[in-house]
Formats: structure tokens, C-alpha cells, sequence
């Protein structure tokens, strides 16, 4: 069984704003089942949920922004 899913049913999914980010590039780095970069090295989110015993790892992922542009979210089932 997979450990993300692109359903809205329930879960996590990380938020970046773009306007904080500065294209250090961790992000797709160190999630890249949830980031991709654009065409000059800025993060983009995947639309991905993730179940709520992620959190832990997901935050780290999101500490890991210098830049602070990296939240996570709850998504409601």
C-alpha cells in the first residue's frame, strides 16, 4: 500500500508560499513525492495527502525550509 494518495479523503498535505520561497530546493529534496521543482528551481506542491501518522516526518520536511515557507495542513475527510 502506497504512503500518500492524491485523494482529499482525510490526512495532511504540506502548503508552501511561493512568495517566502527563495529555491534552495530541500523541499523536492527531501519529499519528492510531495515537491517538484519549476523551471528555474522553485518548489512546487504536488496535490498529495498524506495519513495523519506522517506528521512527525512531515514537519520536518517543512523545518528544513530556511526560508519558513512550508506549513502543514489538516485536510477534513
Amino acid at each position: 500500500m502506497s504512503e500518500t494518495t492524491t485523494s482529499t479523503d482525510g490526512g495532511l498535505r504540506y502548503v508552501l508560499d511561493r512568495d517566502l520561497c527563495a529555491g534552495h530546493g530541500r523541499c523536492y529534496a527531501l519529499a519528492p513525492e510531495s515537491f517538484e521543482s519549476d523551471d528555474v528551481g522553485y518548489g512546487l506542491t504536488k496535490d498529495v495527502v498524506h495519513p495523519a501518522d506522517r506528521l512527525t516526518a512531515m514537519e520536518a520536511v517543512a523545518m528544513a525550509c530556511p526560508e519558513e515557507a512550508i506549513t502543514v495542513e489538516k485536510v477534513d475527510a
